[in-house]
């Protein structure tokens, strides 16, 4: 078994690595400065048990393997640069490669699917950094992460039952799980306080906000009837197994989010973090201004170049207050009419986005309108799900 890790990062490093140092025969997909300072001088691997000058081969894009039908792809790169991956790596490898989305959030299994015969969901607990070129962080001891997995959307298989005993002979803690969503939703409310990493200095009292966004979570899975773990659960699973410890001469820097505002990218993933539960609000009618915040704000910092840990709590409070009030009015009376939004559309054939962001759906086959609908009721019609969602 050959691993091709895609989206190479602090996470798909510190995989690569792990497999790599283990004997497992590993290839990064990275991009830009960072594949530049692994091809010139291998990847640096830092962990709080030892450094290490990994010499793991390393490309710039599928294009550049011979794919081998022993070949098993792990996607490692934000959601937000998912849909782009994995067009590529479909035009280089075909449809028959096994994919595992070993990312945050829970769209990109759906993006898989619509492209590759065996998509895989795998829970991502494992504290990668990569702040600068060609060395990556991994403050974990123990076991350097904890990366369950099973098909998508419900099953285990013999290959993930061996991509499993893999990972746990790399010292990566892996179980075959059938029910991978649950704990991947169950991941996401944790993931929804990445933007406080980013927004506020590390001395901010963030845990009622921090409670306040999980609550709005779940709130909106049980309105959805979506399956989930508990954050108990998660405590249970990482009990005995993962802790974080000191790398000499090195502090931790921070989530992924504040790393990505950090080292200036262009985007963000906020959008499928708190994002997703503020869609799974607008689509169930739960207010989620905490939420809803959050993502407006981490878009800005991205925007404006905004330094990370700059917000204070008093103004973010603030301004999900004034959110949550907007979410509370009432209609105007027939008396004093207001005038109504100008509205947009949206032509969109990612159904699943589309039906997100929008009120009302019309579906479209070959020129003509087949079904006209409130997004809400499309979004759980069983025919739409099965014909253009891939449920």
């Amino acid at each position: 078994m050959r691993f091709i890790i895609y989206g190479a990062g602090g996470v798909g490093c510190t995989i690569g690595a792990e497999l790599f140092l283990a004997g497992e025969e590993t290839v990064l997909i990275a991009r830009g400065a960072h594949l530049q300072a692994i091809q010139d001088n291998s990847l640096r691997y830092l962990t709080p048990n030892r450094q290490e000058t990994v010499n793991i081969p390393a490309v710039g894009h599928p294009t550049e393997l011979d794919f081998r039908s022993d070949d098993v792809v792990i996607l490692t790169m934000k959601s937000q640069h998912t849909l782009g991956a994995l067009e590529d790596l479909r035009a280089a490898g075909g449809e028959n490669i096994p994919v595992i989305c070993c990312q945050n959030g829970v769209a990109n299994e759906d993006m898989a699917l619509r492209r590759f015969n065996r998509v895989y969901a795998m829970a991502v607990y494992l504290p990668g950094e990569l702040l600068e070129p060609g060395e990556v962080r991994c403050h974990s001891i123990k076991k350097i992460g904890i990366l369950d997995a099973g098909v998508y959307p419900h099953g285990i298989d013999d290959l993930i039952t061996k991509v499993a005993a893999h990972l746990e002979g790399a010292n990566i803690a892996s179980v075959p799980t059938a029910n991978t969503m649950a704990w991947k939703y169950a991941k996401l409310v944790i993931n929804t306080s990445n933007a406080l990493g980013a927004a506020f200095p590390r001395e901010t009292n963030t845990k009622a906000l921090r409670d306040r966004l999980s609550a709005e979570a779940f709130a909106a899975f049980d309105a959805a009837g979506i399956d989930y773990k508990t954050l108990e659960d998660m405590r249970d699973r990482r009990k005995g197994l993962m802790e974080l410890g000191e790398i000499e001469g090195v502090g931790r820097a921070g989530g992924s989010t504040f790393q990505s505002i950090a080292n200036g990218k262009a985007d963000i993933e906020t959008d499928y973090l708190n994002g997703e539960i503020v869609k799974l609000g607008r689509l169930h009618g739960v207010p989620t201004p905490a939420n809803t915040t959050m993502q407006k704000l981490m878009t800005r910092m991205i925007r404006e170049r905004i330094e990370p840990r700059s917000f204070n709590l008093e103004e973010v409070e603030e301004l999900i207050a004034a959110v949550h009030s907007t979410s509370r009015q009432t209609p105007p009376s027939a008396s004093t009419p207001s005038p109504a939004p100008a509205p947009t559309a949206v032509v969109e054939q990612n159904v699943q986005e589309a039906l997100g962001v929008s009120d009302r759906a019309y579906v479209l086959d070959h020129g003509a309108i087949v079904r006209s609908a409130p997004s809400a009721e499309l979004s759980g019609d069983p025919a739409i799900q099965s014909a253009y969602m891939g449920l």
